[in-house]
């Protein structure tokens, strides 16, 4: 492999052509073994409703902090809603980034006693009575999201030689589709410069939108860290654990970070991430021989060990992310032999 300098650069229009395909889909499997980072451009994400967000991100981040902390993550079970700066961990220190947290909207599952803990999971979102027209924007590009999100997964499957359908269990007709809306303030040097630490993606597929600012760097190698610099117009995509589980190893989850912008400035960047549905268990996938040896395990971190169950996981995830939150709405459960 060469040495990497930047991101490769991926069209999802190519998937659609009969010249193209083949070249996209070789591309795709290469960019996500090797590096486990790529942009993806002509994605079929409405770039007017892209904007739109971004500029209601703005203007929540801009209320008084009254009215974010209405909607405090605190508050719901469900880990969603706005958390202050320094409020979310990655390894236990805090990350300087204001957000604001959403997933799919549906209703609470009932849950007895001896239920599985992440089934509080599920539920409704916190949405800021100041600011009403985010609901309906954040939604429609939540939905948006999912189904490109959706066909990049199955142009995955197809990659590897697998039914384009093989990933399509897993989600079934509840996807969990997380999306943060987060704003980096600057920093200084004297005070530090983690906007988020050093950690992968715990779920199949992360998507970025970037404004101008940079900021995401991703350890393409060990010690050797590069920036995904903005790209007008293309999401940042990068392999989450499930992904790399899911196909032994063969599929790269990638260390990444983000570093503060500097003082009197500041980063807004909109996640989504794409996870399987929460009751499901994850196999792994038989691929072709000529991949399969090439596939050495998934790289686990022992300081946060992967699980196949999905709703285990993610809820393990959380807990660490978020102790008030779990504090309040979790100190019933006893993690350890899942942790």
């Amino acid at each position: 492999m060469d040495h990497i300098t930047s991101l490769p650069i991926l069209d999802l229009s190519h998937l659609d052509s009969d010249q193209h395909r083949p070249s996209f889909l070789r591309q795709l499997s290469a960019a996500a073994r090797d590096v486990g980072f790529f942009y993806l451009i002509n994605h079929g994400v409405d770039a007017a409703l892209s904007q739109r967000l971004q500029h209601l991100s703005r203007a929540f981040f801009a209320l008084p902090e009254e009215e974010k902390l209405r909607v405090a993550m605190v508050h719901s079970p469900h880990f969603r809603g706005y958390n202050r700066a320094g409020s979310e961990l990655t390894r236990s220190q805090p990350d300087w980034r204001e957000q604001f947290d959403i997933g799919a909207e549906r209703v609470p599952l009932t849950v007895a006693a001896g239920d599985p803990g992440w089934r509080r999971l599920q539920g409704p979102n916190q949405w800021p009575t100041a600011l009403p027209e985010l609901k309906p924007v954040l939604l429609a590009w939540q939905q948006a999201m999912t189904a490109m999100s959706l066909r990049l997964l199955r142009a995955f499957a197809t990659a590897l030689a697998l039914p384009e359908e093989a990933f399509d269990a897993l989600y079934g007709d509840k996807p969990n589709e997380h999306i943060k809306l987060i704003r980096y303030p600057g920093q200084s040097h004297q005070t530090g410069n983690q906007g988020v630490g050093a950690h992968k993606d715990s779920g199949f597929l992360s998507f970025l939108l970037q404004d101008e600012q940079r900021g995401l760097q991703v350890e393409v190698e060990p010690d050797n860290w590069i920036d995904a610099r903005p790209l007008p117009g293309a999401f940042v995509v990068n392999i989450g654990e499930l992904l790399e589980l899911a196909t032994n190893g063969y599929l790269r989850a990638t260390v990444h970070r983000v570093v503060s912008p500097p003082e009197n400035q500041e980063r807004l960047s909109i996640a989504f991430f794409l996870g399987a549905q929460l009751d499901a268990v994850v196999p792994v996938f038989e691929l072709p021989q000529a991949l399969a040896h090439l596939a050495h395990g998934p790289a686990s971190d022992p300081q946060n060990p992967l699980l196949r169950d999905v709703g285990w996981n993610y809820l393990k995830g959380r807990l660490r992310s978020h102790p008030d939150v779990a504090e309040r709405h979790y100190g019933d459960l006893r993690l350890s032999s899942r942790d």
